[in-house]
């Protein structure tokens, strides 16, 4: 059990996974954006912190590096997500609720694709949970490739040069937001909750 403890820590801690460089952060984005089972990975923090470490030295790599690895990982993420859902929607759909899937998210994900309709792959992309099982919706409703691909690379692109690039200017004017770290995530918690409380009771209305 305290293995298990461990590696969920490790997997959801944002500065745990910025300190073990670039490669892991990737990777988180890229299962963060499309794989139903990696819902409940950091996403919106996991990208400003990358910034603000960039931006005071701690990751080594130039923005523009930065910004290209997560914006592909981003994009291949949910383009895989696309697909899943394209060829096995079905078999999502009627899947039993388990730890790492609950039919409810992707509920009240098609509520929310059916109310803004193809911008919702833009609009979904700054909000957690939404964010992973939008593009599987898409592939589901077998939205036009096309379409998907330029909706994908266009919300792909606000949200990672939004938040890394945000991060990035704040951690290099001023370094000693490092040391608060832990209040960045908080807030960036405090914002999403609200976000999802909102539109939860919206919803509900």
């Amino acid at each position: 059990m305290d293995e298990i403890n461990i590696l969920w820590h490790q997997l959801t801690d944002s500065e745990t996974i910025i300190r073990s460089g670039l490669l892991v952060i990737t990777l988180i984005v890229f299962a963060e954006n499309g794989l139903f089972f990696a819902f409940f990975l950091p996403g919106d923090y996991l990208l400003f912190l990358t910034g603000v470490f960039g931006g005071t030295g701690v990751l080594k790599e130039p923005l523009s590096g930065l910004l290209a690895s997560i914006f592909l990982a981003a994009v291949i993420g949910s383009l895989v997500g696309y697909l899943s859902g394209r060829f096995f929607g079905k078999s999502l759909e009627n899947r039993p609720d388990s730890l790492f899937f609950k039919k409810k998210h992707l509920d009240s994900t098609r509520e929310f694709f059916d109310k803004y309709g193809f911008m919702a792959l833009v609009i979904s992309r700054f909000l957690p949970v939404v964010r992973t099982f939008t593009p599987i919706l898409a592939g589901i409703s077998r939205m036009p490739w096309y379409s998907y691909l330029l909706l994908n690379v266009i919300g792909g692109g606000l949200w990672v040069g939004i938040l890394v690039t945000s991060g990035y200017y704040l951690g290099q004017h001023f370094p000693w937001i490092i040391n608060y770290v832990h209040y960045i995530i908080l807030f960036f918690l405090g914002i999403t909750t609200f976000t999802v409380i909102k539109g939860y009771l919206k919803m509900r209305q």
